[in-house]
């Protein structure tokens, strides 16, 4: 597959930055070194899924890995010191990303994203019901991680009333924890409110969970291959800055239409 040379375009919304162009243009033109907080990269994952303009298969796995490797080298020299970085990937092409960042960063998550069931019922194997997402960080000892602002109901200590027998003194288990690394949201289906026209829209729940997490009001969100925009939106309801940048001009103009709050444009 060819990504078409195009020059970006910008469009501003506020604190939301929105550019129409290719991933790796725009991270080598328009965004400075070290001036991203938090990245959020959701690219095609070579199944050979049907976009608006393009259906994402290329020649060979060896391609696709190089134009991953290339543009991935350009996060990792856009976020900034204490920055993070999400990266979601299909189940095959995972691993070797995995190999590629653990080399320039510090993988400090392995997560999965359960969801409800698979879009097409398997006859001769297990069928999907995850995607792995890799967090990574630029330097292990010093990155946002806001562990209260996600903390989960256990059912120990809040639905069960146990009591810790381990401790000094016994006392009730804790009633919340920080979620582990298995996350279940349901995928976004027809006639769901937060549906948009897109054949990899992720749940703004699951995402709200990452910015919430690695990333502070005020801070910088790079959403990457944005599709519906969905993490450029959550950003901007949770007071953080955003620069989404995304090729398709049907998906950019879904994103102006978004970050307008649903004006014509």
């Amino acid at each position: 597959m060819e990504i078409p040379a195009l020059s970006p375009r910008k469009y501003q919304f506020g604190t939301a930055t929105l550019y129409r162009g290719d991933v790796a243009a725009v991270l080598e033109k328009r965004i400075s070194p070290g001036s991203v907080d938090l990245i959020i990269a959701d690219p095609p994952y070579n199944l050979g899924k049907r976009f608006a303009g393009f259906r994402d298969r290329w020649p060979d796995e060896a391609s696709y890995m190089a134009w991953c490797r290339a543009w991935l080298d350009l996060c990792v020299d856009r976020l900034a010191p204490h920055g993070s970085m999400y990266l979601m990937a299909s189940t095959q092409g995972m691993p070797a990303l995995d190999l590629h960042l653990r080399e320039r960063m510090h993988v400090l998550s392995r997560i999965v994203w359960h969801y409800d069931s698979s879009g097409v019922q398997a006859k001769r194997r297990f069928g999907s019901l995850y995607e792995p997402i890799l967090l990574c960080v630029k330097d292990k000892r010093r990155y946002t991680f806001n562990a209260d602002a996600i903390r989960v109901e256990t059912k120990t200590g809040a639905r069960r009333g146990l009591i810790d027998h381990r401790k000094p003194v016994p006392a009730p288990y804790s009633a919340s924890k920080v979620p582990g690394n298995v996350w279940y949201y349901p995928r976004v289906r027809y006639r769901m409110p937060e549906y948009r026209e897109h054949p990899t829209q992720k749940p703004e729940a699951l995402i709200e969970r990452m910015i919430l997490a690695s990333s502070n009001p005020g801070d910088t969100v790079l959403d990457l291959f944005a599709g519906t925009f969905t993490a450029s939106v959550v950003s901007r309801r949770l007071g953080r800055r955003s620069i989404g940048v995304e090729l398709q001009d049907e998906y950019v103009t879904l994103g102006r239409l978004r970050l307008r709050g649903g004006e014509a444009l």
